[in-house]
């Protein structure tokens, strides 16, 4: 079996969570290496979109941004922000996969703030971009995120996405289109999921070498397990190539610490 780091397995994980066939707006980074590799490997037909507008393209090289020129490449459409969120809003958009810099039990997320002053932040972030739209709209929600307590927080310091909000229910409460919400967290020690009747993260799968205590004390909330947890499995020997050669072969990604 061949060496891999935190980062390359994080992004194998996330990509088989794509299956062919599927629609996906993404963003850059993590999220933008894992569709490229599910692309390229069990996923030919994976429509991916882009929050400037580029949809359907066939991804030569990791792109620095939303609106960079690569994510039109080879596309169905060079559309629109408008056209993008208007997919989500009719629900033809199967995933929304984010980052964020904190996230609670029920898959809330934050990329505002680090403090709960919102005039005088500790840290500011971007905010939400395309992120609440995405995660309101789409069915399913896909987090990517070094694992840590500072990251999974029992309060966040500002809501900008919604997950599951309060809990059961909340979400339709709110508004949101019935069905939709948080599906996978992709962390550097376990593959994440959510308790069908309370709507809080549970543990699915741990990484190989990690075990159930290393999460918990990681995770700034209560986390159970699920009945049956898996042994997450590694990634092939093909993906890494494909991941080193073709999806990242400068190593912005895969060359640095998750954390």
């Amino acid at each position: 079996m061949d060496e891999y780091n935190a980062m390359e397995l994080m992004i194998v994980l996330a990509a088989r969570q794509l299956e062919d066939g599927a629609s996906v707006v993404v963003g850059t980074g993590g999220p933008c290496a894992a569709v490229m590799l599910a692309q390229k490997t069990t996923a030919p037909n994976l429509l991916i979109l882009f929050e400037a507008g580029g949809v359907g393209p066939r991804l030569p090289i990791m792109p620095i941004s939303v609106g960079d020129s690569r994510t039109f490449y080879e596309g169905v459409m060079a559309s629109s922000m408008v056209d993008v969120m208007s997919a989500c809003q009719r629900g033809m958009i199967d995933y929304a996969f984010l980052g964020a810099a904190q996230i609670d039990a029920y898959g809330n997320l934050n990329s505002t703030q680090i403090g709960k002053n919102h005039s005088r932040p500790k840290v500011r972030f971007p905010g939400s971009g395309g992120a609440n739209d995405l995660a309101s709209l789409c069915w399913r929600t896909i987090v990517m995120a070094p694992h840590d307590r500072r990251r999974f927080v029992e309060n966040l310091d500002f809501v900008t996405t919604p997950g599951y909000l309060a809990g059961k229910g909340a979400r339709e409460k709110a508004g949101l289109p019935p069905g939709t919400g948080p599906y996978k967290v992709i962390t550097n020690l376990a593959v994440l999921g959510y308790d069908d009747d309370t709507c809080r993260m549970c543990v699915e799968s741990l990484h190989p070498g990690v075990d159930l205590e290393e999460v918990k004390q990681n995770t700034g909330f209560e986390i159970p397990a699920n009945s049956r947890v898996d042994v997450t499995s590694p990634p092939t020997r093909e993906e890494l190539r494909i991941i080193r050669e073709q999806v990242d072969p400068y190593g912005y990604l895969i060359g640095r610490d998750p954390s």
